[in-house]
């Protein structure tokens, strides 16, 4: 039996129509004219493809050819010839290459295009959250002629180069390409009476102030949608969306990891030494923390509830404190007698159990 189209698209007998579509598709676009200027093997390959796809892809003709090949096929199929073939592939390529069918008017109603819009905010504004308000120019619905460009009082006139479909065909060779038609720029209509204010473009430029309430514990990175605050609709069609997206600005002593926020706190070598009581600041403001007796350096302590609130439900992160002792760089004469004396002390205290002792030994009895 003639298996030649089934070979021609790279399938077998029994492969399904959503199979065949796919083959077909690949080899149109490996093979296409466009792609392949001045090729005429990859031509007549596109020729081939589309010749058995339009075969392969009728089921009565499917059938007529499985039984009869090509031969069965005389008098019918291919008596159309390929300009006729590529009327019936809208469903395959869409607005890939511009052809196949023909394409809807462009008479509806156009819905707005949405904006974005960049907002910097503080540390402390996204921890707490905050209300702005911001100005936006952007185009708005005319309300002259309430977006559809024409004067009022009169109509759009269907356009005479397409015949109001917005494609005109062009013919490449054995195949036909639409594109959007030049003298309506697609539209399918001619506005020859335009609306004085936006000049036919049914928009016009606008300033807007919009509030903002950015709610607490958002991060850079976090978007808004606020909707119908974009860019108008044209001839009835509904307004765009804004998206507000943040951007948070980073903070001098306050860093953040999710809802935990992070600092790093300054300590003299007395006071991790002896411990002390200090005012820590937080997010909320001050707070009294005391440090215990033989703070080191590095060591973590957590203050509960003093983080960011979550988003997702009333619970706060914790604040994380990270000690760095500081150590002096100019002593005076008494601190230097001081420490000389400190360090004969702890020098005596080690010399019968020390750290080597301790190290050599394990800090067993001989």
């Amino acid at each position: 039996m003639d298996q030649e189209f089934y070979e021609t698209l790279g399938v077998g007998k029994s492969a399904t129509a959503n199979e065949i579509k796919k083959a077909y598709r690949k080899k149109a676009m490996q093979y296409h004219p466009d792609r392949n200027p001045g090729d005429t093997v990859a031509e007549n390959n596109f020729k081939a493809a589309a010749e058995a796809y339009e075969v392969l892809s009728d089921s009565q003709k499917r059938q007529v050819y499985d039984q009869y090949g090509k031969a069965g096929l005389q008098g019918g199929a291919g008596q159309g010839g390929f300009e006729d073939m590529f009327s019936g592939f809208g469903d395959v390529f869409g607005d890939l290459f511009g052809f196949g069918g023909t394409r809807r008017e462009q008479h509806g109603p156009v819905k707005g295009a949405d904006l974005r819009y960049d907002l910097n905010i503080t540390f402390m504004e996204a921890v707490h959250g905050t209300e702005q308000e911001v100005t936006l120019n952007k185009r708005d619905t005319c309300w002259t002629c309430e977006g559809s460009g024409v004067r009022p009082g009169y109509q759009p006139e269907t356009c005479s180069t397409c015949r109001g479909t917005g494609q005109v065909t062009r013919s490449q060779g054995f195949f036909r390409v639409q594109t959007p038609c030049p003298e309506c720029r697609g539209q399918g209509q001619i506005i020859k009476e335009p609306c004085g204010d936006c000049m036919g473009a049914g928009l016009v430029n606008k300033d807007k102030t919009v509030s903002l309430k950015i709610p607490a514990g958002v991060d850079t990175g976090a978007r808004m949608r606020l909707r119908g605050e974009g860019e108008g609709g044209r001839k009835g069609g509904p307004t765009g969306d804004l998206y507000v997206i943040i951007h948070v600005q980073k903070h001098e002593f306050f860093q953040r990891e999710g809802d935990y926020i992070y600092c790093e706190y300054p300590l003299s070598m007395a006071q991790a030494t002896l411990g002390c009581t200090v005012d820590i600041p937080t997010i909320n403001g001050e707070t009294s923390f005391t440090f215990p007796k033989g703070t080191q350096p590095g060591q973590s302590f957590k203050i509960e509830g003093e983080g960011v609130p979550s988003l997702r439900n009333s619970s706060k992160g914790d604040m994380v404190i990270e000690t760095k002792i500081i150590i002096p760089e100019k002593l005076t004469k008494r601190q230097q007698e001081l420490l000389k004396e400190f360090a004969e002390i702890e020098a005596a205290k080690e010399s019968d159990d020390g750290f080597f002792s301790r190290l050599f030994h394990g800090g067993k009895d001989d």
